[in-house]
């Protein structure tokens, strides 16, 4: 039986599950902040990241696991394992993916990497498929074909919490962050096949919200998926609220609640909160 190692980056949510997988491997992004290093969610917490953000003389930085990283964690791994399977951050948010096919040509191990072209929760959903799928003895050609169509199935729509944050990060043009910060307009990002697109603008918060539940009602009205999640920058009490009214309208529907991490955090803001799900994910 073929022995499996699966790799993901520090962006993706680990549930209980997820955390005590025996063998799954978690490599992390980097955040600087005013010159100093940290490992995203082994040195620096949200929280921690959301109170320097207020000091910081420079603007936040972001950066991808280098190919030497990913490189030596494939060939610690080649000495248990028969092949290694790993599920990435987008790659149009973040050159995770390069770094870790750029590793994959320099061992000796085979890796496949496999863009999620999401983040977070949705990216460990896709994951825990894989998982699943693979560990019913279906081949690896098979899982990422099914992985891939899930995937191009995902919807996901957020309220960035800080546009002077996306904007500074070079997530939106200058025309957009002052047209959105004068007039009150609040864009709904979505997330079109792993790139972040504006997809509605509309006046205050409560609209787009509301504009928001309309997408997923057509969504699930025709779809009928099992899951949606929830996801939030820093205060749980925005996501638990959007959580309720979620059960209210969609009792069958399971919700999972999830903090974004310091390195989408960084980009987003702390009142950062959205919702995203697979119509393909029955």
């Amino acid at each position: 039986m073929v022995k499996t190692a699966w790799v993901t980056d520090s962006t993706a949510y680990l549930d209980i599950e997820l955390q005590n997988h025996p063998d799954l491997y978690t490599i992390p992004l980097t955040v600087l902040l005013d010159g100093v290093e940290y490992s995203d969610g082994i040195d620096l917490t949200p929280q921690q990241l959301f109170e320097r953000l207020k000091q910081l003389k420079n603007p936040p930085m972001t950066s991808q696991p280098s190919v030497g990283a990913f490189q030596f964690l494939y060939e610690q791994l080649a000495k248990d394992y028969d092949q290694i399977v790993t599920v990435l951050i987008s790659g149009k948010l973040s050159g995770t993916v390069s770094s870790s096919e750029q590793a994959a040509k320099l061992v000796d191990i085979p890796v496949t990497t496999f863009d999620s072209q999401i983040l977070t929760y949705p990216m460990s959903a896709l994951l825990k498929k894989g998982m699943e799928l693979l560990a019913a003895n279906h081949s690896l050609e098979s899982v990422i074909k099914e992985l891939e169509q899930i995937r191009d199935s995902n919807e996901t729509y957020v309220l960035v919490g800080s546009l002077e944050q996306l904007h500074r990060g070079g997530r939106m043009s200058g025309l957009q962050f002052f047209l959105g910060s004068m007039l009150n307009v609040k864009p709904i990002i979505s997330i079109v096949n792993g790139a972040l697109e504006v997809k509605e603008k509309v006046r205050g918060e409560k609209k787009a919200k509301e504009k928001i539940l309309d997408y997923f009602q057509l969504a699930y009205e025709k779809y009928q998926f099992k899951e949606v999640y929830i996801l939030y920058g820093l205060h749980h009490e925005q996501a638990e609220n959007w959580q309720i009214q979620l059960n209210e309208l969609f009792p069958q529907v399971k919700i999972v609640s999830c903090p974004l991490g310091a390195v989408i955090g960084v980009h987003a803001g702390e009142n950062t909160l959205g919702v995203s799900w697979f119509n393909g994910l029955k």
